[in-house]
């Protein structure tokens, strides 16, 4: 192989869950601009029928399907479809997740009357929505012979981050899933499979918006406060973290597991001093 070719995704068959949301975007085009086949899974049709028309303006192929990663069935029927159409699948990265209203403690709030059902909520969504995807895709992944799952972490599961108990709650298990799987999964696959995850600072989404800046675009206190500790001064884009995306999913990564890599402008090693 040469070292040109160490980074391409050429005909890999990727599952992107969560492929709709705005950080899926960066997914989705960072696996077609290598060459790889992007399977963006979501609940949100109009948004993932605009993606694969993007892709396949582009000169790539992508294909959508409308699916709630919570729920096995809907993920073995997009599995199914996916091999006949593909005959293969190769890698998975598991978008799917994010923060929800109530697995939020708003400082005014009584921290021992916390919403519990919300909690637990956001926790399934980042966690069983991570595990439930691997369990049904990982069997095929492993059997390509050189597969890769990558998760997302994030920066609230290293440092606590005020108000969004819930969702931190969900990444930190993550971390310790992603480390545990890797073990287990090498202990049966030897090297065939690997699963690393990707660690994002602060980036504007649709779930974080409206909590970090105000309508005219200024910061709110807690955007305020977060750009303070960033030590590059601003919010990441989603197209910083296709580096780190494709080189987990690519052959550059081969003896990389149970990682997890920070791309988040060095708020996780700032002390603040």
């Amino acid at each position: 192989m040469g070292q040109s070719d160490m980074f391409s995704l050429q005909g890999k068959v990727i599952v992107v869950t969560g492929g709709t949301g705005v950080l899926g975007a960066g997914f989705v085009k960072g696996i077609a601009t290598q060459g790889g086949i992007p399977i963006i899974l979501g609940q949100n049709v109009e948004k993932g029928n605009e993606r694969v028309a993007e892709v396949k303006a582009n000169g790539g192929d992508a294909h959508f399907i409308s699916v709630n990663v919570l729920e096995e069935a809907q993920l073995v029927s997009a599995k199914n479809e996916i091999l006949g159409k593909y005959g293969k699948i190769d890698g998975l990265v598991n978008g799917a997740g994010g923060n929800i209203p109530s697995g939020v403690l708003q400082p005014t709030e009584d921290v021992f009357n916390l919403n519990i059902d919300g909690m637990k909520d956001a926790l399934v969504l980042n966690l069983w929505g991570t595990i439930i995807p691997v369990q049904v895709f990982g069997p095929e992944i492993a059997k390509t012979g050189n597969g890769s799952i990558v998760n997302i972490s994030s920066v609230s599961s290293k440092r606590a981050i005020t108000k969004v108990l819930g969702y931190s709650m969900g990444k930190a298990a993550i971390d310790l899933y992603t480390k545990w799987f890797a073990i287990e999964m090498a202990n049966r696959y030897g090297d065939k499979i690997r699963i690393n995850s990707i660690m994002p600072g602060f980036f504007l989404t649709s779930q974080n918006k409206t909590l970090l800046t105000n309508e005219d675009g200024s910061y709110t206190d807690r955007g305020n406060a977060i750009i303070r500790n960033t030590p590059y001064k601003r919010f990441g884009q989603p197209d910083e973290l296709i580096g780190a995306l494709v080189w987990l999913l690519s052959d550059a990564s081969k003896f990389v597991t149970g990682m997890d890599i920070g791309v988040d402008g060095g708020f996780t090693i700032n002390s603040g001093v």
